[in-house]
């Protein structure tokens, strides 16, 4: 009788990982149109175009990178989640392949998670010297917090890819849509991204409103770590709002994904 042995979790998790991200590799390009195609677009109206018209000022640059680096980020990790898990709960059962996996449940919804992480980042660093040779130097940008900056980085990733899993569990392939018109676009114009938190102030309750939104502490807390010249939300409690928004998408994504799986 031949005697069976089960692979360990964490090497099964590790070689899930690696196919998912051998997976991105082979479809680089895509992913990079996909994600940084906004950013760019941004970068070359507000950032290059409208100072050189003199329609804003020069220093604006360093209000902008930190919030177009929070964009791509947010939009990376967010899509590389959600949009396979919708298309994986699909007609195509797909889900079902890592579901048969020797893995529990919430490790591959966690292994979908680290993915996004990884992408959401990957992004941010290639948007950083993107917006140097795009749009110039930006005054009062620095690196010499570079540490704080990668760690401002994954916490945002993991707060947006938490979501992802959320979103994707929960929207329809038929509602993707309307899942960019109703939830991603009121996140973009209204997180923060174009304009410091504190410039709100001339709008008292939109202020407080948009603190519901997750890529107003992503924006802000980047601008804390880059641009700390800039007024900005003190980078402690950005990074406790991201890491709050983690654990809430986190309980809230995986209680949706067992649902789906399950049903």
């Amino acid at each position: 009788m031949t005697e069976r042995f089960a692979a360990p979790a964490s090497d099964v998790f590790v070689a899930m990982l690696a196919r998912d991200l051998r997976v991105a590799r082979r479809e680089i390009g895509y992913t990079l149109v996909r994600t940084l195609m906004q950013p760019t677009l941004l970068m070359i109206v507000f950032g290059y175009l409208l100072p050189k018209m003199r329609m804003l000022p020069g220093a604006y640059v360093t209000t902008l990178l930190p919030g177009v680096l929070a964009v791509s980020l947010a939009l990376s990790a967010v899509q590389s989640v959600a949009l396979p898990m919708v298309a994986s709960f699909g007609a195509t059962k797909e889900i079902e392949d890592r579901l048969l996996a020797p893995l529990s449940t919430h490790l591959v919804a966690l292994e979908l998670v680290v993915v996004g992480v990884i992408q959401g980042v990957f992004a941010g660093l290639i948007v950083l010297p993107l917006g140097r040779v795009i749009m110039g130097s930006a005054p009062g940008l620095t690196l010499s917090s570079f540490g704080l900056t990668i760690g401002m980085m994954i916490l945002a990733a993991s707060a947006f890819s938490t979501m992802g899993l959320w979103l994707g569990t929960a929207v329809n392939v038929n509602q993707i849509g309307l899942m960019f018109s109703f939830i991603v676009a009121p996140m973009l114009f209204f997180g923060c991204a174009y304009y410091p938190w504190d410039g709100l102030r001339v709008v008292p309750w939109l202020q407080k409103a948009v603190l519901i939104n997750p890529l107003v502490y992503a924006s802000e807390g980047m601008r804390g770590v880059l641009t700390p010249s800039v007024p900005h939300m003190d980078p402690a409690l950005a990074a406790l709002a991201l890491t709050a928004v983690t654990v809430i998408a986190w309980w809230f994504g995986l209680k949706a994904f067992y649902k789906r799986a399950v049903g």
